[in-house]
């Protein structure tokens, strides 16, 4: 038997496997200082220490303090100060969403409108016609009134043109003067009326006093103008006060349509360009305009209708590009009718990234018992600690340290094995020097309810991120420079905390750790920053998940042909990968699908574990006790790509394996859909059949001595090297320019199923052909790829916000302060979430088939209430 068949080639397998963490942790201090700590909060590396009069001393004392303990502290200090700050603000101003769409925002870059403190959906005219017909089929007329002068005349007709922007009828003319218009479709049940109105007279205040009378309800109002000779400038003492007298004969009609719930909203005075007037507008300032906004301003702040300042500000933002100097421009018409369906529409239409206006999401029993249990938890440990203390103030000796120690490989079926054994004696996964795990020698009986209490708070903690309107929301934004700019500044971090690795094996696994981190972080910038309408950077990333997946195939693969283990590991990984998100699927109230690529990678892994298992076993020693077994591995690589060819080839078939109860619900989408699976598993179908293949190329080539990976040498011989390194180059190079050249992204994902291998397998040989640079990674990026699961599930809620199609604010007003501060307290919840999830693996999956059975069967039982009120029985 060839000597790396038990040894060598084992440590290579283990490495570079992420489940082969199984309840075991890294040490998670950035800088390398600082350890997980332990569920009492006073256990890491960090030890007790008083600092002396020396600089140097209390240097290292600073830095011994930066340990990851520390900074959850610190971010649970930031999310209590912020919980306080909205809710004096929500005390003092009102949660309601509805008043900050309409009273203040701001312009993002290429003058989109961002309202202060929510997300605004843009409404095409197909969701618009949407949202008027689903009205009209709950019996409510949507009437639009329009009362004013030519700056409301230009809103109503572009309001029209939105509806019909085809209808000639509808298109401005230059110079028409504003007359009285109405516009009706009988279909939505929806009439748009223009009056024409100048100022306040009895003629206006009859046709208000007809509207109250008609009882018309859920109306909109938009009134605004100022006085008749508003040409003629010189706007006196007297004639400011002769408007506040005519306004405010409009108070009592205002608050009577109010009071049928018809919506009311006053539009100050556009302000002008003066430079660029017109003749008949030369008398007309913007220090007048401003005096008639402030009586304005004053007369209605405290009745029922609503001065529409966000108006005035898009047009104060815009005014450098008013037509004739005084008409607001085509792009601040379409922000004003964009607020208008906003406000009326949000919260019939619940769309995602409309939070404006928009009520916060009922609550379900299933939250409430989970919250329940979490609870109960919280009291419980809270009795603990509270005994404790009570018989420390007695004198009383009596103390449990819940404290974890740090020792070898927990697992007894991995440690039994000689391949195991091997990997561990020579320092490697993760129970060496350096990589020390988790064990749960000294944990009590109320360690796991430590651990839920926890999790309970990080989980209240979502809730009240992304199913309250209590923090505020806003809209994702694209550029180049809010893309690329992040990007950057994580890679020179990555560069900067780089340092020897221990092993020298290819894909070993401080570098798949690394691998793991900067795919992560890329693709959590890709989702902040919204780039996913850029076609390039969008293949890109999906390239980037593709290696992934295709690092998971090739993996698990390693550690089974190694190994022959698919037993305890096996649960260990679907718990690692599915535990969090299955509390998240019962405390968000969202399907088990809404997580995409935690059940694409839980497939895949039944996938793969399913097709080593079936016998014949195929492990390395099993081929070198009889070649045979490698044609028998052929066979199930061809039967297994055969099936997923037949899968893709018939839609209608895959619908049918997929939506077959029961477990139709882990791959439908709230509304009972399949096409989100579809569209994931189709354009991943082969990617872990290829790490699967390339694995298994690898480790023959390993076998034979191709190349060698034990030193820090190169792989290669100098000629050969150099040949590999430019195809791996023209491979990756080959990838980004077909990005650039497809124009399609129908297309582009079709071909990218079939060539993604190309660019992933030039990486990972640019990445190891060299000796230098195979044994050396980042820690930075190393650290975060320990934690990349949670990284990737946390980002919806707390990161994030309105599940992932908006970003969380918490510090409103400086968009930078507030992604750094909820960047800090997002991966510190992901790394606490992490530290959850190993503590509770060994209580979830023991060392016992008999103990798994039975919390498997647990687990089984807890769902059937659960499937049988969502229908899957």
């Amino acid at each position: 038997m060839h000597p790396y068949t038990t040894t060598t080639t084992t440590t290579t397998a283990i490495d570079m496997c992420e489940e082969l963490e199984l309840n075991h942790l890294q040490s998670d201090d950035i800088i390398g200082a600082g350890g997980t700590g332990s569920l009492s909060g006073d256990v890491g590396v960090v030890q007790d220490a008083v600092p002396t009069t020396n600089s140097n001393s209390k240097a290292e004392y600073f830095i011994q303090q930066l340990n990851a303990n520390n900074f959850k502290k610190l971010a649970l200090c930031m999310v209590i100060g912020f919980i306080v700050y909205h809710g004096i603000l929500n005390w003092q101003y009102g949660s309601d969403s509805c008043q900050w769409l309409l009273s203040k925002g701001r312009f993002k870059g290429n003058n989109e409108w961002q309202p202060y403190g929510c997300m605004v959906h843009k409404y095409t005219q197909t969701d618009t016609r949407r949202c008027l017909r689903y009205l009209a089929f709950w019996s409510y007329k949507n009437h639009f009134i329009f009362v004013g002068d030519y700056s409301v005349h230009e809103l109503y007709k572009q309001f029209i043109n939105h509806l019909h922007p085809n209808d000639d009828d509808n298109a401005s003319k230059h110079g028409q003067l504003p007359v009285d218009a109405e516009f009706e479709d009988g279909k939505l049940k929806m009439r748009a009326t223009y009056i024409f109105a100048n100022e306040v007279s009895d003629g206006l205040l009859e046709t208000l006093a007809k509207f109250h009378d008609s009882n018309e309800v859920r109306a909109v109002f938009i009134v605004g103008f100022t006085y008749r000779n508003f040409l003629n400038g010189n706007v006196t003492e007297d004639l400011l006060k002769q408007y506040r007298t005519n306004l405010t004969r409009l108070v009592l009609p205002f608050d009577q349509l109010v009071a049928e719930k018809s919506t009311v909203l006053w539009k100050l005075q556009d302000r002008v360009n003066e430079e660029k007037l017109i003749d008949s507008w030369k008398l007309v300032k913007n220090e007048d305009i401003d005096r008639l906004n402030y009586v304005a301003r004053s007369v209605f702040r405290y009745t029922d209708a609503t001065v529409w300042e966000a108006a005035w500000q898009i047009s104060n933002g815009l005014v450098d590009t008013a037509v004739d100097g005084y008409k607001l421009c085509s792009l601040g018409l379409k922000h004003y009718t964009q607020l208008i369906l906003n406000m009326y529409c949000n919260d019939n239409m619940n769309y995602n990234d409309g939070s404006c206006c928009s009520s916060a999401e009922p609550y379900t029993l299933l939250q409430i018992v989970t919250y329940a249990v979490f609870g109960v938890c919280i009291i419980l440990v809270c009795g603990i600690f509270l005994r404790r203390w009570l018989l420390h103030l007695r004198g009383h000796t009596f103390y449990t340290p819940m404290k974890a120690e740090r020792h070898g490989f927990h697992t007894a079926p991995l440690a039994a094995s000689s391949s195991s054994s091997a990997a561990l004696a020579n320092g490697v996964g993760g129970g060496g020097v350096g990589g020390s795990s988790l064990g749960m020698v000294r944990m009590d009986y109320t360690t796991p309810v430590v651990a839920l209490a926890m999790l309970g708070i990080i989980m209240a903690y979502f809730y009240l991120c992304d199913r309250t309107n209590f923090f505020m929301k806003e809209n994702k934004y694209y550029s180049e420079f809010s893309f690329w700019i992040p990007v950057g500044y994580v890679f020179a971090l990555g560069l900067f905390f780089t340092e020897d690795s221990r092993f020298t094996k290819v894909l070993n696994r401080d570098q798949s750790d690394e691998l793991k981190g900067w795919i992560l972080l890329v693709v959590l910038i890709y989702y902040m920053t919204g780039a996913d309408r850029v076609l390039p950077i969008h293949m890109h990333i999906k390239l980037l998940l593709s290696g992934y997946l295709f690092h998971t195939g090739y993996s698990h693969f390693s550690y089974m042909w190694q190994t022959g283990n698919s037993g305890f590991s096996f649960f260990q990984v679907m718990f690692r990968l599915n535990f969090m998100t299955v509390i998240l699927c019962f405390c968000m109230n969202r399907p088990y699908q809404f997580y995409y690529f935690v059940p694409l990678l839980s497939f895949w892994m039944c996938v793969i574990y399913f097709l080593l298992a079936l016998p014949p076993r195929i492990t390395a020693s099993s081929v070198e006790a009889n070649p045979l077994h490698y044609l028998y591995l052929v066979g199930k690589f061809v039967g297994c790509f055969s099936v997923v060819t037949i899968l893709f080839m018939s839609e209608v078939f895959f619908e049918r394996i997929f939506v077959t109860r029961p477990w139709k619900a882990l791959f439908v989408t709230t509304d009972d859909d399949i096409h989100d699976w579809w569209y994931q598993w189709k354009l991943d179908r082969y990617t872990v059949m290829f790490g699967m293949i390339f694995a298994a190329c690898f480790h023959i080539a390993q076998k034979y001595s191709i190349f060698d990976d034990n030193n820090h040498g190169n792989l290669f011989a100098r000629r050969t090297s150099i040949t590999v390194t430019l195809l791996a180059v023209l491979g990756v190079g080959f990838y980004t320019a077909f990005s650039f050249l497809c124009r399609n992204e129908q297309n582009c994902e079709e071909i990218h199923s079939y060539i993604l291998f190309i660019p992933i397998i030039g990486y990972i040989i640019l990445r190891n052909i060299s000796g230098i640079l195979r044994t050396r990674y980042s820690t930075f990026f190393a650290w975060f790829g320990r934690i990349s699961l949670e990284l990737f599930i946390c980002q919806y809620h707390i990161w994030l916000a309105a599940d992932r199609h908006g970003v969380l604010v918490l510090l409103p007003g400086f968009p930078t302060l507030n992604m750094i501060i909820t960047s800090f307290i997002f991966v510190c919840a992901s790394h606490e979430v992490h530290r959850i999830t190993q503590i509770l693996l060994p209580f979830a999956v023991p060392n016992d088939w008999k103990l798994v059975t039975r919390n498997f069967i647990i687990f089984l039982i807890m769902l059937i209430p659960i499937a049988h009120s969502d229908g899957m029985f």
